[in-house]
């Protein structure tokens, strides 16, 4: 195929300018965070031994968890500015449907969120997946931090595979800036800033932006998103540390829910073919966060930390889609295939999200028992406003999937099928205690009791229904330290997530819950360059929603389902001028209980039974400056297309390639091939109606200035 490739003016000016740059500042250094660098990285290790999402100081080897951290320099290499570029590189973790390509879904060993919201990650501890949130940005992400298995002991309710967390950069006391430009395939163009510096001995500051003006192999779709992310610290008094972070987002795209898989196969349109109604304009999604953190030293071992998180987000706009009517069938119009049956949709989204955390941590002995001890609560409300509008027709606003004609007269939206108000309450308390109990011993202990309130008002019937749980979640594991460098670890662990609705008798639903067994080695080599970490594990989940067979049109708390695999990573500098990152998961994960004895066995959407990927990169000096050359694989199995399994994704394997040269200490210059054979794929589903298709061959340039 042929590969798009056109430059602005001004940015083609930019990437061939290269010799008014200037050395980067030197000044006094007070280091608050991990974060050395700005801009575009090298040189930096793919391991990292401590993970905040752990909650806790003890090193992971020491944690009787699996926990995989993707550092700033690995998602350098890849040249990631989506999320899910990121996670591909973390074992277990699958892409899920993405709602037509307006927000981030994945699933860890096998279980996906709520389809409605999307899956469950943090920013920076707090939750970040509660209302519309555009897919991430990753100019302004320092690290992800994965804990696989139950997290619900640490951080309430959420699914049982494990949760994302996602830790942004930090202001630093030494001045540094980088300015970032890039051009790409299919009309894609992006510019980034990153700079942090003192303001005053106690304060310094951090301002990230990012433009993008996308173009896509899809016809008829583009899109443009801002982010706007300055942050502050402020050192008060001894001990104490304040944190302020605003992070404002925008995306203005078409809701774009991919092709169609013709008898359960794919392939049978073209990938480019946009089956929506391009004058529908686009979906404007605005995420607006704001984080307030105070950390302050009570004691040489003990110390406490307090966070408030404000959020509210929004999406707006009209759609055209593929009508989802029957599950594993597509709707032809009454003239029949080619011509498919769409519907047009109005949707307005908002919510509001308060959220509270206090916890304290503190180290002490009794007797010869070494004790680290976390302690705190957390709460949050959270107001969802739900408002969306349909049309439909058999008989018009279809489109021949083979000539498609847009333009069409847009369907009346004649009926409202969504119009609610939901609001949540919740309040945790958490205790967890990690023992040393003697030289190669650690015990850990957690427990955490959560009091979950729902109130859906449905609007359109003047019908108000409720719900309210406690749930109590333990956590026991123990690790064996081995050798200094070898450990082994068993963990239990259970988790919560409440379900959405009520049953024929207007009787809310009892929560899902998880329970998981674990079992797994860590490596970390002697100079902590190089680890990783094997893994089995099962997972059971109870009070999964199935469909009432004696209420049609109802559901109930009944369904079950299971989790089993295995899981490999590892990460880190193998020798001075190359660092490996690899990971292999095996999942077999399927419905274990429903009220549809059919189903029973069928494989949970999305998820394959086989996955892996691999990145290396090979860096060294040349004529006074530095180059470095790098390749990746990906490798994805079939997969099950849809929640009844009736058809499935066929498996595929994509390779990248990324090289930089880096002439002076202050210029960069890089390139990145993804889809490297621009392999036809199809990266995740929802049904046969929407199929999300993957990214052919991509070819970005980009330069990078420090000053």
């Amino acid at each position: 195929m042929s590969v798009s490739l056109k430059l602005k003016p001004l940015a083609a000016a930019v990437l061939l300018l290269g010799t008014s740059h200037c050395a980067l500042a030197e000044e006094p250094s007070l280091t608050l965070s991990e974060i050395n660098v700005v801009g575009r990285s090298e040189g930096q290790d793919y391991y990292s031994d401590e993970a905040g999402v752990a909650r806790s100081e003890t090193p992971l080897r020491e944690v009787p968890q699996s926990v995989r951290v993707v550092p700033r320099q690995a998602i350098d290499d890849i040249g990631a500015v989506r999320l899910e570029e990121a996670y591909d590189y973390v074992s277990g973790v699958n892409r899920q449907n993405s709602f037509g390509g307006l927000w981030d879904n994945f699933s860890i060993r096998g279980f996906a969120g709520n389809p409605d919201t999307g899956a469950n990650f943090l920013r920076n501890g707090f939750a970040g997946n509660r209302g519309y949130n555009a897919p991430r940005d990753m100019a302004n992400v320092e690290r992800l931090e994965v804990i696989k298995g139950p997290a619900s002991a640490l951080y309430g309710g959420s699914e049982p595979g494990g949760i994302l967390n996602i830790v942004t950069k930090k202001p630093q006391f030494k001045s540094g800036h980088a300015l970032e430009m890039y051009v790409g395939s299919y009309d894609t163009y992006r510019t980034t800033l990153d700079s942090t510096g003192p303001i005053s001995d106690t304060l310094a500051y951090r301002l990230n932006l990012a433009y993008e003006d996308k173009g896509s192999f899809r016809e008829q779709v583009d899109s443009q998103r801002y982010l706007v992310a300055p942050s502050f610290t402020w050192l008060l008094g001894a001990g104490t540390i304040v944190n302020y972070d605003l992070e404002l987002l925008r995306q203005k795209a078409p809701m774009d829910r991919g092709v169609i898989a013709v008898n359960g196969k794919v392939g049978s349109i073209p990938r480019e073919r946009f089956l929506g109604e391009p004058g529908d304009g686009d979906i404007t999604i605005d995420n607006k966060t704001h984080h307030l953190t105070v950390e302050h030293e009570l004691a040489d071992a003990w110390k406490a930390k307090f966070g408030l998180a404000y959020r509210t987000t929004s999406l707006e706009g009209y759609s055209t889609e593929a009508s989802p009517r029957t599950a594993g069938s597509i709707r032809w119009t009454s003239a029949g295939a080619p011509v498919i049956e769409r519907e047009r949709r109005y949707r307005d989204y908002s919510s509001n999200d308060l959220s509270f955390q206090g916890e304290i941590l503190g180290k002490f002995s009794t007797g010869w028992l070494q004790h680290e001890v976390l302690t705190g609560v957390d709460s949050y409300r959270f107001e969802l406003d739900q408002l969306m509008r349909r049309g439909r027709s058999t008989t018009t606003y279809g489109l021949d999937v083979l000539n498609p004609v847009y333009g069409q007269t847009p369907l009346a939206l004649t009926a409202t099928p969504t119009n609610t108000l939901e609001t949540q309450h919740a309040t945790g308390f958490f205790l967890q205690d990690q023992m040393s109990l003697a030289e190669r011993w650690r015990l850990l202990l957690g427990l955490r009791h959560d009091r979950f309130r729902q109130e859906i008002l449905n609007r359109n019937t003047g019908i108000s229904t409720s719900q309210e749980h406690s749930v109590t979640t333990p956590r026991v594991g123990l690790t064996w330290l081995a050798t200094p460098t070898l450990s082994a670890y068993v963990l239990a662990s259970e988790s919560f997530r409440a379900n959405n609705g009520v049953d024929a008798a207007s009787q809310s639903f009892a929560p899902e819950r998880g329970e998981s067994r674990e079992a797994g080695l860590k490596y970390e080599s002697p100079d902590k360059r190089y680890g990783g970490t094997l893994a089995l594990f099962e997972i059971d989940k109870k009070n999964v929603l199935t469909n009432d067979p004696a209420n049609a049109g109802y559901a109930i708390a009944a369904g079950e389902a299971r989790s089993r695999g295995l899981e490999f990573d590892f990460s880190g500098q193998l020798t001075s001028k190359v660092r490996v990152l690899a990971n292999y998961a095996h999942i077999d994960a399927e419905i274990t209980k429903d009220s549809n004895a059919a189903l029973v066995g069928a494989r949970l959407i999305n998820v394959p039974k086989n996955s892996g990927s691999v990145l290396a990169m090979y860096e060294d000096g040349l004529a006074g400056g530095r180059y470095g050359l790098g390749a990746g694989a990906t490798y994805v199995g079939k997969r099950a297309g849809n929640s009844i399994d009736s058809f499935e994704l066929p498996s595929y394997t994509t390779m990248r390639a990324m090289a930089y040269w880096k002439p002076s200490k202050t210029l960069r210059f890089s390139l990145d091939i993804d889809n490297l054979f621009d392999k036809t794929y199809y990266a995740s589903s929802y049904d046969v109606y929407w199929v999300t298709p993957g990214v052919p061959r991509t070819v970005t340039l980009g330069m990078q200035a420090k000053f």
